[in-house]
């Protein structure tokens, strides 16, 4: 969702930044007590845009306005009256809906894309009422833990490698992994330059060692693909099974819950 959004010169920022900590008069509006109202990156995020920090970029950038005028505050602050509107469109906060989904293979992890016969969002249709994103990417053939959500700001969250999100998959290969290749995935594989290595990495399933388990944090394309395949192995099958904290025990292949709130804490706290 915020791959509209370029990124906004970080010098810039971090001017604006340095303004921000020296004393300043704040906007107050009249028959309102200063700091009252909400800042007004918080409501672009509630609105599902995008996540607070991008919605500092679009504010430095000019492209929010409130009330028919162009805002270019940090810490800018709205009442519950003010019209905010992004490239003049209307922004509303939305109910954060958060989706859990068992993604089958030869579906596309995307909103929409003319060129795809079936996307993730054709298996839950309108049924959500909101506009949803897939938090990451699964491969059109890779299957397994997805989670959708407008809460963009949790989004980012989840999938900034800074934050080191855990994934587990379980990988079918087209033949028996040797216990020193699994070792290698650990280590670390050069891949174009930059040295990826797997969390943890072991067989799968007792005795058929063409099956293993790897847990990963990097965000790299087809990464794991691109490991076994630099080990001389062919990746036959590929199934997200654990992602932040969420499996998809219980919920069968194709099929699609909303999450609790007790998985939603969760996520939120980042407590997994």
């Amino acid at each position: 969702m915020q791959a509209a959004f370029q990124r906004t010169d970080r010098k810039e920022i971090n001017d604006v930044m340095e303004r921000k900590n020296k004393p300043r008069k704040m906007n107050v509006k009249k028959g309102e007590a200063p700091g009252s109202g909400i800042r007004l990156n918080r409501f672009i995020a509630s609105s599902g845009v995008c996540s607070r920090r991008e919605a500092d970029e679009l504010i430095l950038k000019g492209l929010i306005s409130v009330n028919g005028k162009v805002v270019k505050e940090l810490g800018y602050r709205i009442s519950s009256n003010d019209e905010i509107k992004f490239r003049n469109r209307k922004l509303s906060p939305e109910k954060k809906v958060y989706i859990l989904m068992n993604k089958p293979k030869d579906f596309v992890t995307t909103t929409s894309d003319p060129h795809a016969e079936k996307t993730v969002m054709d298996l839950i249709g309108d049924k959500a009422g909101v506009r949803l994103y897939p938090v990451g990417r699964l491969d059109k053939n890779t299957t397994g833990v997805l989670l959708l959500t407008n809460d963009g700001e949790l989004a980012k969250k989840l999938t900034h490698p800074r934050y080191q999100r855990k994934k587990v998959y379980h990988v079918f290969l087209d033949r028996d992994v040797t216990r020193t290749d699994l070792e290698t995935l650990v280590t670390g594989i050069d891949l174009e330059g930059e040295l990826v290595a797997a969390d943890s990495a072991a067989y799968a399933a007792g005795d058929d060692k063409s099956q293993v388990g790897i847990e990963i944090h990097s965000g790299q394309n087809h990464v794991i693909k691109r490991m076994f395949e630099s080990l001389g192995y062919k990746v036959k099958k590929l199934d997200r099974v654990y992602f932040a904290g969420l499996t998809k025990r219980n919920l069968p292949r194709g099929r699609w819950r909303y999450l609790t709130d007790k998985e939603i804490s969760m996520l939120k706290r980042g407590a997994f």
